[in-house]
This record gives C-alpha cells, sequence and structure tokens, in this order.
C-alpha cells in the first residue's frame, strides 16, 4: 500500500507538473502574440509614416518642378525684352553718332 500511494502521489505530481507546464506555455504564446501584434502595429504605423512622408515629398517636388517651369518661361521674356532693350540702344547710340559725325562736318 505504501509504494501504491507513493505511486499515485508521484502521478498526480506529475500531472500537476505537465499542467502547469502547458498553461505556463499557452500563456507565454498568448504573451508573445500581443507583443508580435503591437511590434507588427507600430511596424505598419512607421510605414504609413513613411508612405505620406514620400507622398509630402512628391507634392512638393511637383510644386518645385512647376516653380523651375514658370522660372524658365520669366527668364525667357526678359531675355528677350533685353534683346529688344540692346536694340533700341544700338539704335540710339547709332543715331547719336550720325548727330555727332553730322555736327563735326560742319
Amino acid at each position: 500500500m505504501t509504494i501504491e500511494v507513493a505511486l499515485l502521489i508521484s502521478g498526480i505530481s506529475l500531472a500537476f507538473g505537465i499542467f502547469s507546464g502547458i498553461t505556463n506555455l499557452k500563456r507565454n504564446q498568448k504573451a508573445d502574440t500581443k507583443q508580435d501584434a503591437a511590434e507588427l502595429t507600430t511596424v505598419i504605423v512607421k510605414l504609413e509614416n513613411i508612405g505620406n512622408g514620400i507622398s509630402e515629398i512628391k507634392s512638393e517636388l511637383t510644386n518645385v518642378k512647376n516653380d523651375i517651369k514658370e522660372d524658365r518661361e520669366r527668364i525667357i521674356r526678359v531675355e528677350e525684352s533685353v534683346k529688344q532693350a540692346h536694340k533700341r540702344l544700338d539704335n540710339i547710340e547709332n543715331h547719336k553718332r550720325g548727330m555727332d559725325e553730322s555736327y563735326r562736318k560742319e
């Protein structure tokens, strides 16, 4: 009978050990799952922020391209205006030279 009681206590101890081990494994798996979900959520949020940043950069780049295009058009207009001004100045200079030469002849 002593052996049977010892075996019974051993069996109960073994069953309790297995039960507590399985319970701890499940608890750890739940904790790991929660931690993994939290980390995944953090990664997703960071990726969304990066995506938003890229969208903003694209928008700003488009604005910069448009500004450069407008500046290029303005520069072309200014260069044309400068050419016309130089032609007028050349005409005025030639006219003045002609007047100076006519005064010298007199």
